[in-house]
């Protein structure tokens, strides 16, 4: 993997750029305080071309069914772009350009492109899925890490989905809606106006996570971090709210991190 190392600056905002490893952001420091967990697994990944749990790897797309390689036994797990280096289409001061082309084990040719823009308030990940031979369903999303204190107290997590995807013990949604829970969760909940979830960590900073996405998985049953990742479609939704990439059509999204001091 190459072990290039971009790092994007605006006002007291620093973001470190790992094509090499997934694509990922590694690093999102607002004045020298790191928000996101550090590890070469952890930052931001982007999941492509699919989000959470294929269930038992498989999906199908018409009378084809594809297997997935299970690396979340038995299910397969947030796409394959982490698991491989991006090439770097062109940076600056403030903004970086990831490509990556789609090889096996997915089974259809595609080029995703990832777009990292800084502010100095804001950070906003761009993703594109396109292809110029044969349509496919996938998804976009990203899973960040954000550390669950910044030196005091924990992140608290505020949002007002309208429903949560029922979760089954295989960690899938069953297909039924029910009215959002208590945390803590490792579940997917529907917003229909678009993602808007505020992260606060108390007396030191505020930070909203949007997208024109309908969909969000909140995951904080780690002590470490929180996760709160916008997606274009639940878990498993490769089979069950298939979205197409067709040579006319690609398949893009894009979230925003917005942040201020307390």
């Amino acid at each position: 993997m190459s072990n290039e190392h971009i790092t994007l600056t605006a006002g007291d905002a620093e973001v470190d750029v790992l094509p090499g490893n997934g694509g990922r952001v590694g690093g999102l420091r607002v004045g020298g305080v790191e928000l996101l967990r550090q590890g070469e697994r952890f930052g931001c990944f982007p999941m492509v071309p699919w989000c959470g749990r294929i269930r038992e790897g498989r999906f199908r797309d018409g009378a084809a069914v594809h297997q997935m390689p299970l690396n979340a036994p038995p299910h397969a797990i947030h796409g394959t772009a982490r698991d491989t280096a991006w090439h770097t289409a062109r940076k600056s001061t403030d903004e970086a350009v990831l490509i990556y082309d789609l090889a096996e084990p997915w089974p259809y040719p595609g080029r995703v492109t990832q777009r990292i823009a800084l502010t100095e308030g804001s950070l906003t990940l761009t993703t594109g899925v396109e292809t110029y031979e044969s349509s496919f369903p996938a998804q976009i999303g990203w899973h960040p890490w954000f550390n669950r204190t910044l030196g005091g107290e924990d992140a608290r997590i505020d949002f007002a989905p309208a429903w949560q995807e029922e979760r089954g013990e295989d960690h899938l949604p069953t297909g039924r809606r029910i009215a959002p829970r208590p945390g803590p969760w490792d579940d997917c909940f529907g917003m229909p106006d678009g993602v808007d979830v505020t992260l606060t960590w108390p007396g030191r900073l505020e930070l909203k996570v949007t997208s024109r996405e309908q969909w969000v998985v909140v995951y904080d049953e780690q002590r470490e971090a929180v996760c709160v990742e916008p997606q274009t479609g639940p878990p498993d939704g490769l089979n069950t709210h298939p979205r197409l990439v067709t040579p006319l059509e690609p398949l893009e999204a894009s979230t925003t991190w917005a942040w201020r001091r307390l």
